[in-house]
C-alpha cells in the first residue's frame, strides 16, 4: 500500500487524519477546537496521545498536507 501526502484546506481536516505541519512535523488529529479563541476562521488541531499533547492552531483557509494511504 502506497501512501501519498495530498493539500486541502484546513477547513476540511477531521480527526483521525494525519497532517504534516510547514516545520515538517507530523501527527494524527485527535480532535479539532474550532473556532479557537473566539475567531470563526480558527481551528486548534490537537494530538493527543499518552506520550504527547501537542496543539497548532491555523487559519482554516491555510493549506495543509494531509497523509493518504
Amino acid at each position: 500500500m502506497s501512501t501519498e501526502w495530498t493539500t486541502m484546506p484546513a477547513s476540511e481536516i477531521k480527526p483521525g487524519d494525519r497532517i504534516k505541519l510547514p516545520s515538517g512535523d507530523e501527527f494524527d488529529v485527535a480532535r479539532i477546537d474550532s473556532p479557537f479563541l473566539g475567531r470563526d476562521n480558527m481551528a486548534a488541531f490537537i494530538e493527543d496521545t499518552p506520550t504527547r499533547w501537542h496543539s497548532y492552531p491555523m487559519p482554516l483557509a491555510n493549506e495543509v498536507e494531509v497523509r493518504q494511504s
